[in-house]
């Protein structure tokens, strides 16, 4: 018999708990942005060299997060919560005090295996334990982490920056994550029973290979013009092991992925929409501080601070969406968010030659309104197209392509704008307001592709429902 699901004090700890974790992993990655010309000097290394805190720390995240379904099934969930957990506080400890680049990148790459494992811990309680009709409420909070985090990053790291020390970032996460394991230690409860499954290490490699050689190659989009072999070695090798790990995973009893959740077009649909709209929000993490930057010549904190009000925005009408799901169903939310969002990316194509400070901040606003009202109900909505057992496998694939979608955007956007600072001899500033003009372009071609995927998605989802 399955226990009764009530939203009860200790849950909500819970979700709080590793929500705080997630967070902080989610704003770290972020907030070292600010701190790349820093560092630079300061260790006398090249811009290629301090892209790693950042691509290093992607890469372990998006290797860990896919055995979540496996580590869920095999240990108890305080057990992990306090393994992440720990992890991180070692590597916010040692980056703390790191004295060479190298060690300051074992520390980021120790968070990325807490965050890797943090993640979809939240999710999978949420799924778990949250009653039916609170589970659109409370994974619009948890989504929150992750879609105003990244937002929330930069105005960290700048007034960090700008005021203390840049080891400071850590040191100032360290009490977060004392609160987040008081917190986790005293409220996570077991409610289903830990199995003695083994672990497919086949899988997890060929997954390692897969998304190692895909967001390297990604990554070297700004040298296609140099060495385009290198992305092509990259996507080729990725995308083989893709293939081979989906024909490996039909041979065993146990996959690391139970892949017959792609089965499921509603689930498919809103998989891809999801991708699409997390490319978008990083690759405008992007774009926004460095053209605030670089062409409206704002320092750092003014730029992260420009932005913080859209954050602000995602993070009132994320929980609100998610009752907005509750009461009236996905299509609302979801269509009207994407739609907003499709408008805000088109307004800051259109407008960019002549782009002020305020105008960027008007059109964020109205991007992270919609943000805030379709990204965790396209999570929500395609995970709840599968069955109990087949949910916990839906936020592994969630999560895992949301770290794989943000190295995707940001290597498009960063691509593009590199590329054409190459290619002309006017001004830096032009070239640089030109290239981001064109990101925009693609970014805005890239929400109505998605637009359009997720009125599929929903149209199949409202079919499914029917015939229930």
């Amino acid at each position: 018999m399955a226990p009764t699901r009530t939203l009860n004090v200790n849950l909500i700890l819970a979700i709080f708990a590793t929500g705080l974790m997630s967070f902080a992993g989610v704003v770290v990655e972020t907030a070292m942005n600010i701190t790349f010309p820093v560092l630079m000097k300061q260790f006398a290394i090249t811009t290629g060299t301090v892209q790693w805190l950042t691509t290093g720390y992607l890469l372990i995240v998006a290797t860990f997060v896919p055995i979540s379904a496996f580590l869920k099934q095999r240990f108890k969930t305080r057990q992990l919560f306090l393994t992440a957990n720990l992890l991180f506080l070692s590597g916010l400890l040692l980056d703390s005090v790191a004295p060479t680049f190298s060690l300051l990148l074992v520390g980021r790459l120790i968070q990325g295996v807490g965050t890797g494992i943090a993640l979809p811990l939240m999710f999978n309680i949420i799924l778990e334990q949250a009653p039916l009709d609170k589970i659109g409420l409370l994974m619009g909070i948890g989504t929150l982490v992750t879609a105003v985090a990244p937002a929330l990053g930069p105005t960290y790291g700048g007034l960090i920056v700008s005021n203390l020390q840049w080891r400071d970032i850590f040191i100032f996460l360290i009490p977060i994550l004392l609160l987040s394991l008081l917190l986790g230690l005293t409220a996570i409860k077991q409610v289903s029973p830990t199995k003695n499954v083994r672990l497919d290490t086949v899988s997890w490699l060929l997954i390692a290979l897969a998304f190692i050689s895909l967001i390297l190659g990604i990554s070297q989009l700004t040298l296609i013009t140099i060495k385009p072999w290198f992305t092509i070695t990259g996507l080729v090798v990725g995308s083989l092991a893709i293939i081979g790990f989906f024909r490996h995973v039909q041979r065993v009893n146990q996959p690391l992925i139970n892949v017959a959740v792609f089965k499921q077009p509603v689930f498919n649909w809103h998989l891809l929409g999801f991708f699409l709209l997390q490319a978008t929000s990083l690759g405008l993490s992007f774009l926004l501080p460095n053209f605030l930057q670089l062409v409206n010549d704002k320092t750092a904190l003014v730029a992260g601070l420009i932005v913080l009000p859209g954050a602000a925005i995602g993070a009132l009408f994320a929980p609100l969406s998610g009752s907005i799901l509750d009461h009236f169903g996905p299509r609302f939310p979801i269509l009207t968010g994407a739609l907003l969002q499709l408008i805000a990316v088109a307004g800051l194509a259109i407008t960019t030659m002549s782009l002020t400070a305020n105008h960027l901040l008007l059109w964020y606003l109205i991007f992270m309104f919609g943000t805030g009202l379709a990204f965790g109900n396209i999570m929500t909505t395609g995970i709840s197209a599968l069955s109990a057992s087949q949910q916990s496998d839906g936020n592994a694939i969630y999560n895992t392509v949301q770290q794989f979608a943000g190295a995707v955007g940001t290597a498009i956007a960063s691509a593009i704008v590199a590329l054409t600072q190459a290619s002309h001899q006017a001004s830096f500033t032009y070239r640089t307001q030109l290239g981001t003009h064109r990101a925009f372009i693609v970014l805005s071609g890239i929400l109505f592709i998605n637009f359009i995927v997720l009125a599929v998605g929903l149209h199949l989802n409202q079919q499914q429902r029917t015939k229930r």
